[in-house]
């Protein structure tokens, strides 16, 4: 190992090949779920570097886990013994073209810091979710990240023109394209974005920016059913061409996690609901951003006006809308704790699954009544981004058993399958969901995916262990 070591240090420099107590920030989870020893942890400052790295791993065959910000809740990055290749120094935001409306970025940039820049040109990079302030572009594009405003922009996929990637073998794919019509073969783009990592190491991107939004309107709403949600949903986009950017949903259970968690909070109603959700519209049209005469403005007014409908017909039972930015931020923070609150507690059983928008009521029906069979003292941590049917359904369980909590994951992938579902939405597989995509997954189609790892990775040294069921 002395030999590889001194090839690494003489690819990126002392400075930047960390071991022993240097390398103990690298050695676990953000859900401290997992933990590791790294052989190393190297820190290239360039593409150039990062293949110089490659080069070296390749040919000594030793395991390679890239890792960016450490956010992820599937254990993507468990690197026992593994040269650990962290992006952090490649984090320059190398261009912002407002005609364009793209951005040029280095994949250890984080993504707040991506929010800023863009924002500094008057445009938004429309990915947002609690952990922004550490995700980097390297890891929310090699999980192919969703989020709070996949409604309105999609997955990290759709938002992503361009990419560079150095291979297992250190040679450097360029697909840093700023076009938005490529049809010149495979899409290799895409293949790679969501690979979390075991395809090539995604080095830079060109990612795709939208206006900054000239007014939003955000409210908390407490609704009868989730039915009626969905009614709520459809009403909103019907009333204003489809600016609804977040429709998230939180439970009155959720809220009382969170106000646990946070004594000094507002509840978001005088009354409580079983069933609360945030929504928030946004345009840029001055048409619907220019005040009145008396100070209102259209688009807040498209949001009271469908949420006074529905409260006449009961559908809507209670409704606070934002009066300003301070409003505004603490409904989101309510929303965007999800992630801390998740991992305050350990063992958890982490689903992160997705059914059609119309199912989701049914897959929570079916879910509990199975839950409080399987296990009558477990806590359910629920959240979800119903626009796009996303549903975060963990438990705390009573029985810590690993078997036991296998036996819940199967039941949520069981029901979530039954009603056309997928039993990952946007957390990635990791190492959490392999059992999941041995189970779950067509077999035809994992072969198809074998098949492409070993003509990329023909060593296997790239994040091995991860997605690919053994």
């Amino acid at each position: 190992m002395s030999d590889v070591l001194g090839a690494l240090r003489r690819a990126v420099g002392n400075g930047a090949v960390l071991t022993g107590a240097d390398a103990a920030p690298w050695s676990q989870d953000w859900t401290g779920a997992y933990h590791w020893t790294p052989l190393c942890v190297v820190r290239p400052a360039s593409t150039a570097e990062v293949s110089a790295v490659m080069k070296v791993a390749f040919d000594a065959r030793m395991p390679v886990v890239p890792v960016s910000g450490n956010t992820g809740l599937a254990g993507g990055t468990f690197a026992e013994g593994a040269i650990m290749l962290s992006l952090d120094r490649m984090n320059r935001v190398r261009e912002i073209r407002p005609e364009a409306r793209i951005a040029v970025v280095e994949a250890g940039v984080i993504l707040a810091n991506l929010h800023e820049a863009a924002l500094a040109k008057g445009l938004v990079f429309p990915l947002t979710f609690g952990a922004r302030g550490s995700s980097m572009v390297g890891g929310f594009l090699s999980t192919n990240a969703g989020g709070s405003n996949v409604l309105r922009y999609g997955n990290t996929r759709d938002l992503v023109l361009g990419i560079e990637v150095v291979m297992a073998d250190g040679q450097v794919m360029n697909l840093m394209s700023e076009l938005h019509k490529d049809n010149s073969g495979l899409n290799l783009k895409h293949l790679m974005v969501g690979a979390e990592g075991t395809l090539g190491v995604i080095t830079q991107a060109v990612l795709k920016l939208v206006p900054r939004p000239a007014a939003t309107a955000t409210a908390m709403v407490a609704v009868a059913s989730l039915d009626d949600a969905l009614s709520l949903l459809n009403a909103l986009q019907m009333a204003t061409g489809g600016a609804v950017e977040a429709f998230e949903y939180m439970p009155q259970a959720y809220l009382e996690v969170y106000a646990r968690h946070n004594p000094q909070s507002r509840p978001p109603f005088d009354t409580e609901h079983a069933h609360c959700i945030m929504v928030e519209i946004a345009a840029t049209a001055p048409r619907d951003a220019t005040p009145g005469p008396y100070g209102e403005v259209p688009l807040v007014g498209y949001l009271e006006e469908v949420l006074g409908d529905m409260l006449e017909s009961g559908r809507v039972l209670d409704a606070v809308v934002a009066q300003n930015e301070a409003q505004r931020a603490e409904i989101w923070e309510r929303r965007e704790a999800a992630g801390s609150l998740l991992v305050s507690r350990n063992p958890m059983v982490n689903n992160d699954i997705a059914v059609p928008l119309d199912k989701v009521s049914v897959f929570l029906d079916r879910m509990n009544l199975r839950l409080a069979v399987l296990d009558p003292q477990a806590e359910l941590m629920l959240v979800s981004h119903l626009g796009d049917g996303n549903v975060h359904y963990t438990v705390w369980p009573g029985n810590p058993d690993p078997v036991h909590c296998d036996a819940i994951m199967e039941a949520v992938e069981e029901e979530a399958l039954a009603l056309g579902g997928s039993f990952s939405a946007e957390h990635g597989i990791g190492v959490t969901k392999r059992p999941s995509m041995a189970r779950r997954k067509d077999k035809v189609a994992v072969s198809a995916m074998k098949a492409i790892k070993a003509a990329l990775d023909p060593r296997g040294i790239l994040n091995p262990g991860k997605v690919f069921p053994d």
